[in-house]
Formats: C-alpha cells, structure tokens, sequence
C-alpha cells in the first residue's frame, strides 16, 4: 500500500522516503530525545522490537531503563503506566493488539478515565496508550478487532485514529503533551504503507478531522485504514461523474462533529464507512449527530458500511468480505446519487 497524496506544496528536497512504521518509531525516538520523562513499556518492545517491529532499535538508543519489556499481564503494566503518569512521567504503554486491551480496561477505564474526576481536579494522568487495531492482516478472530469505537464510549480519554505518514508521526508528541490520557490506535494494514514525508515533520493536532478530498454530490466519513478505500472509491466514482467528498475523523473523541456537518449541508448526502461492527459502533453515533443536526440538509437516508457482524475469518477471502471494500462504498454512493436523480 502506498499513501494517496491528499495536498502538497513541499518541495522535493524537503520530503523522505519512509513508511508508517517508521514514521512511528520516528515519533517515539524524538519524543524520547526531547523529554526524558518519557519511556516506552510492555510486552516485547524492548529485545524483540515490538510485536509490529515498531519499537526495533530504540533499546540500543536508549537503554532498559527507557525501552522496558514487561511480564504479560496488560492490567499489571498499564497500571505502571498510570503510576507513573501520576509520578510526572510520561509513559507511552504499547498493548499489541487492540483485543488485549480488554485485558487493561478497568485500569484504562476505571482508574486513568477517572482519577481527575475523582481526585476533584487535583491529578491528571498524562498516559499515552498505544496499540494495533483493525483486520486485512489474517489474524483471524482474536487479532483483529476495530474496538476503537468502544473507548470512545469513554469520557475522560481521547481516542485517535491516524491514517496517514504524517497523523502516525505527529499525533504522538501532541498527545504526549496532553495532560489526559489519550488512546492511539493504529491500524495494523497501515504499517507498511510507503509514501513521501517532510524531513521536518512534527507535531500535529489531534482534536479535529480534515477533508482529504472535496466533492459536491455526498459526503464519505471514514478514518483508519478505510480511508484509503474511500479515497480509492472517489476517484472511481469521479470517473463516472459523482464526486465524493471524504473526510478523515482522525480522532473519534473527542468528534468533531462541526466538519462532516458542514459538509453534509452542502453535498446532502453522508456514508459512513467504518470497519468495526454496526450494531452499537462509532457509525451510529455519527449517524445519530447527523439527525440531530442536519436532518434537513438530507436529501437522501444516512448509509453505513460497516464490518460483517461475525468473528473475523481467517481465509483470506473471507477476511475481505468482512470487511469494507472500495468496491461496496462505490455502489452504494452510486445508488444513493442515483436514487434522487
């Protein structure tokens, strides 16, 4: 996979050559050389380089005391990292796989979501939680859940979603310098997706979504690894004449509700592609925001493509038809421009 450009304007000389992965690993070691508060923990991050390989060669920069391995016990060391936020530091705990974040939720949920609430005001917990999300790498059905839109059930957290080379390297140090904790799920078909960065990246928000393509005729909602499958529809659909307009959430909360609103009261048609479940997903919040608030700028019902109610397949064929396709958003925008001709 290769990142679509979406915007420009940087010259040649000024661009690297790296992939998502990378540009992770390049987040985390400028963070590390920036604050020494800050040091990476969990299961295999230190020898073995991360389960995902995005920790490999930190330990040698930056020594066991920075890069910790630790036991495999997801509550135990994210109960560290809560410590420690609390001590001043600024952790970043590494979970592999978004499903054994379950195993961490009454410390991320009971304890990190609550501790300002509870302590009136008095202690934040400045904890960055790290983890891999999403399917399309035949992990099957322990391995490749989309829960990110359960934690933005959460008050108290910040959930993000970074699609892009330059979300994966600057959203980090932003939510590093946010005093609450803040989840970072990064979707594991991303990791090794090439394309151009500048040499000077840095930090960037992470309370706002962006419109990655403009379009007039319907608005496509979408974050993660769909976005480059929306993206890939609008420009198929744009060969027959509808333009798509496709915004990237990047962060699911807090939900920047304001930019796919205004879009929709100008295109009067959203879709909303979301790779985890439908029932009870992030899709029927956003759906939910839509009739609140732009009801009347619809001209057709809101439509959503989400992952197949099923524990994911392993076959790879399977694996696909779970999941949404470039090929499913083109035909439904298609019927949804064409049911209002």
């Amino acid at each position: 996979m290769s990142e679509k450009s979406m915007g420009g304007g940087m010259s040649e000389k000024s661009m690297i050559q790296t992939t998502y992965r990378e540009a992770v690993r390049a987040a985390m070691r400028e963070a590390m050389q920036r604050d020494e508060r800050v040091f990476l923990l969990g299961e295999d991050v230190g020898r073995y380089g991360g389960c995902f390989a995005v920790s490999k060669g930190l330990l040698e920069e930056f020594g066991p005391e920075r890069i910790i391995d630790t036991p495999l016990s997801e509550s135990a060391f994210t109960g560290a990292g809560i410590g420690a936020a609390l001590g001043g530091m600024r952790p970043i705990v590494e979970i592999m796989t978004v499903n054994f974040s379950l195993l961490a939720a009454d410390q991320i949920i009971n304890n990190a979501a609550t501790f300002l609430h509870m302590s009136g005001g008095l202690f934040n917990v400045p904890l960055v939680i790290r983890m891999s999300t999403g399917g399309g790498k035949q992990l099957a059905a322990q391995h490749s859940h989309s829960l990110e839109g359960w934690y933005a059930h959460i008050p108290g957290i910040k959930v993000l979603t970074p699609a892009t080379l330059e979300d994966a390297r600057g959203m980090l140090w932003t939510a590093l310098e946010d005093p609450d904790p803040v989840l970072i799920f990064e979707h594991q078909g991303l990791l090794n997706m090439e394309g151009p960065l500048a040499a000077d990246a840095g930090a960037v928000d992470i309370d706002r979504a962006l419109i990655r393509r403009r379009g007039r005729d319907l608005t496509i909602i979408t974050y993660g690894a769909s976005l480059f499958k929306a993206l890939d529809a609008a420009e198929a659909l744009a060969g027959e004449g509808i333009e798509a307009e496709v915004i990237d959430l990047r962060t699911l909360r807090p939900l920047d509700e304001e930019t796919f609103l205004s879009s929709i009261a100008t295109t009067h048609r959203a879709l909303i592609v979301d790779e985890g479940w439908r029932s009870g997903g992030i899709s029927a919040e956003i759906s939910a925001r839509i009739m609140e608030g732009a009801f009347y700028d619809l001209d057709a019902p809101v439509e959503r493509i989400c992952g197949a109610e099923v524990p994911m397949p392993y076959a790879k064929h399977m694996e696909e038809a779970a999941m949404p396709q470039a090929e499913t958003i083109v035909t439904t925008a298609k019927r949804m421009v064409g049911s209002n001709d």
